[in-house]
């Protein structure tokens, strides 16, 4: 890895741990992180306070995207299948957490598809 992205991933890991020192998800207010990679994206619900993922959805899994995976409209299909997997879990409301990533792009894209399947935060 070169100078440059290692300082890159530097300063995200620095704004994350910032983030995550407000950020705690509870069993009934979870956490729902966002991991954005060149290739994909992917979304889980957790809970800090026992350590356990309540639902998943990411790019890399099969039949859930059509075409590229590193775009708005995988992400979108991301955060709908995530909304619905908590739903489903029995989970209406989830604290964000965009992993030091800006709020922009297919991070907000995952946010705006799981609101509108459903989700509060």
């Amino acid at each position: 890895m070169s100078d440059k992205a290692q300082q890159k991933r530097d300063a995200r890991i620095r704004r994350h741990r910032r983030v995550r020192k407000q950020v705690r998800g509870t069993a009934t207010r979870p956490r729902m992180a966002v991991y954005r990679s060149n290739r994909h994206i992917n979304a889980q619900v957790i809970d800090d306070i026992s350590g356990r993922t309540i639902a998943a959805a990411s790019s890399v899994e099969t039949g859930v995207v059509t075409g590229g995976t590193s775009n708005i409209a995988a992400a979108t299909a991301v955060g709908k299948l995530l909304a619905e997997r908590a739903k489903a879990a029995g989970i209406d409301k989830v604290v964000f957490d965009r992993g030091g990533f800006l709020y922009h792009g297919r991070v907000a894209a995952v946010a705006d598809a799981a609101r509108e399947a459903g989700l509060e935060f």
